[in-house]
């Protein structure tokens, strides 16, 4: 079955067994309770744009978006949609859910031992109904930045950089560092290869300009009509 919700400033498209609607939702409020009591505790936590330490003290959650902060170099609210993604597809895993998709703003949280395609939405003449062939038996983040599709915030030109791995959270951290190294086009082997390097990630790719660079292992891409996706999602979204 295929869910979406909206509450406040978070927009998730949930794809799961059906009957675990409820679960999903009790699992997106307890994400987000968890990071807003963090960050009510320290509201630098919510604006510091620098690696944020964990500490012992904190929820398990918040501790991931930490950890995500100082591999990958960025602030630690740059994982907070992979972090309610992941924790969402968790929850559903853990009921015993066959399949837990989430896709939280284009990024994604992703367990499907069937084939599905996640369609890529990028600014960008080369992307142009292409997507993802993606399966796992395991929940794994395939998490997207870019400068000039959706709300997230980049300081680099890249119109999508796309980074997959494990750690959902980590994903996502690295696609907005990646998006950040991408000034321009000469930025992308070298940006690629720093991201790529960092441990637990399998593969990103980043396109700036004319030119698209893949860097590790990343699923096949194949021809998809992508014409429905939002434009807003973040570069990423189920197709």
């Amino acid at each position: 079955m295929k869910h979406r919700f909206q509450y406040k400033e978070t927009v998730v498209t949930v794809i799961c067994d059906d009957g675990l609607r409820g679960l999903a939702f009790d699992a997106l409020m307890e994400a987000r309770s968890a990071i807003e009591s963090k960050i009510a505790e320290d509201p630098f936590f919510g604006i510091t744009y620098d690696p944020y330490a964990p500490s012992p003290s904190d929820d398990d959650l918040v501790r991931r978006m930490c950890r995500a902060s100082v591999l990958s170099g960025v602030g630690p609210m740059a994982g907070v949609a992979g972090a309610v993604a992941v924790h969402m597809a968790e929850r559903l895993v853990e009921a015993g859910s066959s399949c837990a998709i989430v896709e939280n703003g284009g990024d994604i949280a992703f367990m499907s031992p069937e084939e599905r395609l996640i369609g890529v939405f990028a600014d960008h003449p080369v992307f142009k109904d292409l997507a993802f062939a993606v399966s796992s038996d395991r929940i794994i983040g395939m998490c997207s930045s870019s400068r000039t599709v959706g709300p997230s915030v980049s300081f680099g030109s890249s119109s999508i950089s796309t980074v997959v791995s494990d750690d959902v959270i980590l994903a996502d951290c690295c696609a907005t560092a990646l998006g950040n190294l991408v000034t321009e086009e000469g930025a992308l082997a070298p940006a690629l290869e720093r991201i790529g390097s960092i441990d637990g990630v399998r593969g990103c790719m980043a396109c700036c300009g004319d030119k698209v660079a893949m860097f590790g292992e990343l699923p096949e891409i194949v021809p998809a009509d992508c014409s429905h996706l939002d434009p807003y999602g973040g570069g990423a979204g189920d197709g």
